[in-house]
């Protein structure tokens, strides 16, 4: 080789790379299409993706998205073939060459694997639970990235489907399996994707337009109506409170063995033993209307970030004792909250408490619930209090109605209770969610 080849090649070897973008930096995803195979005795999956994103930011040279323990066997960009790359911060694809702002591509992959989390059932079932960029590709914690979702689901004949939005069709397969698509009605978040795979007994309800389905390989219809009987009651208290109807047209609750309570797009997963053994227990009356009120706060009003994820999940709890005072009375409103207090209070006995919007690490997951979850619901109540009643409801409608199907910031939430209220929240809100002055902008 001549000596310029060499030093040519050497400073190739040297030059260092440029780097990685952080995952979803540079780009928002605008719909991600799905077909999928999943595994139920093996809990792997086979898929093909292709996801359409457009293009944020200039010379992007590399696609970030979260990472997982599936194998990528092939990735093209508009038909081009492109690099996968797995670091500890997630998956990078590597461009053919950097792309403008403006422009609008589709990354189109192949997969498989058996993911690390996020698939759980039975010997005959299986159900995704949170983790949804662990079974397919995409972006986990950029709440405030939604996305359009389709999934067609290949899988045994007879077997029944859940998954977000409605089912539109369901087709024979070349294998003699059966090819189930499912659409999602809006775009939202990654962490709300997810489906199932079983043999599910069925009951059905209604409440006013929407639908109600209730499914289980672990209960025949009866139970089934019966352990959801309040349902119903539920979704018109929690459409009042709201001032918006529940906003898909058809609910559905999978009840699983074990303690799961997760919320997904359109449908929640909720394990028996999380569920109440006697009926009219207001003791155990809580994650059939938490996961429920998902639908308005968290699925269809959704936090920008990670750090007011207290808006997703602080309402939420809130609301749950909310629906317990309706319910049962004023005694179950605050056993609830007295809950949250005792959590809270562990929190702050072990060195630890911060603002709601807080940006920093949490010690542990449950230190970060007893902050986000349990003073987020007692923020609310506190807020209650000093606001009154009318003020108070006129002000979670407003911020509902105004962020339907948007993200948003504690700050939205502050200017809402405001408007309802006349009054200067600033003092509040600086207490309790964003800290010591100075004040964020208005």
């Amino acid at each position: 080789m001549p000596k310029i080849a060499v030093v040519i090649a050497l400073a190739l070897l040297m030059t260092p790379r440029p780097a990685a973008a952080t995952p979803g930096e540079g780009f928002d995803v605008v719909r991600y299409d799905l077909a999928l195979k999943p595994d139920i005795q093996n809990r792997t999956v086979a898929g093909r993706e292709v996801i359409r994103l457009r293009i944020t930011a200039d010379g992007l040279q590399s696609l970030g998205f979260s990472g997982n323990a599936l194998t990528i066997d092939g990735a093209t960009l508009d038909g081009a073939p492109v690099t996968v790359r797995s670091q500890n911060d997630g998956l990078h694809f590597e461009l053919p060459k950097p792309l403008a702002r403006g422009r609008t591509v589709e990354l189109a992959l192949t997969y498989h694997g058996r993911p690390a989390r996020g698939l759980a059932g039975s010997a005959t079932s299986l159900h995704t639970s949170y983790f949804a960029c662990d079974w397919m590709i995409c972006l986990q914690d950029q709440f405030g990235d939604k996305a359009a979702f389709s999934l067609a689901l290949h899988v045994p004949a007879g077997m029944d489907t859940l998954s977000v939005g409605r089912r539109i069709a369901r087709k024979p397969a070349p294998d003699g399996g059966e090819i189930h698509r499912w659409t999602a009605s809006r775009p939202y978040s990654a962490y709300l994707f997810g489906f199932a795979v079983g043999r599910f007994a069925r009951a059905d309800d209604r409440v006013g337009s929407a639908r109600l389905a209730y499914l289980s390989e672990a209960a025949e219809p009866v139970e089934l109506k019966r352990r959801f009987a309040e349902t119903g009651r539920m979704v018109r208290f929690l459409s009042d409170k709201a001032g918006m109807p529940l906003p898909v047209p058809e609910y559905s609750q999978l009840l699983v063995e074990g303690r799961d309570a997760q919320e997904a797009a359109s449908y929640a997963v909720l394990g028996i033993d999380a569920l109440s053994t006697t009926e009219g227990d207001p003791a155990e009356d809580w994650a059939i209307v938490h996961e429920l009120a998902h639908q308005w706060w968290g699925n269809l009003v959704t936090c920008a970030t990670l750090k007011d994820f207290w808006l997703n999940e602080g309402i939420t709890t809130f609301m749950t004792a909310a629906w317990k005072e309706h319910r049962y009375g004023r005694a179950a409103y605050e056993a609830e909250l007295a809950v949250a207090r005792s959590r809270l209070d562990k929190a702050r006995a072990a060195g630890f408490d911060k603002p709601l919007a807080w940006d920093g690490p949490y010690p542990t997951l449950a230190t970060r619930r007893a902050v986000q979850y349990s003073k987020g619901a007692l923020f609310m109540d506190h807020l209650r209090a000093v606001l009154g009643e009318d003020a108070f409801w006129a002000g979670l409608r407003r911020y509902t109605r105004a962020h339907a199907g948007g993200t948003v910031t504690s700050l939205d939430l502050q200017r809402a209770m405001e408007a309802s209220s006349g009054r200067d929240l600033r003092p509040l809100f600086s207490e309790w969610v964003f800290g010591p002055p100075p004040y964020p902008p208005r």
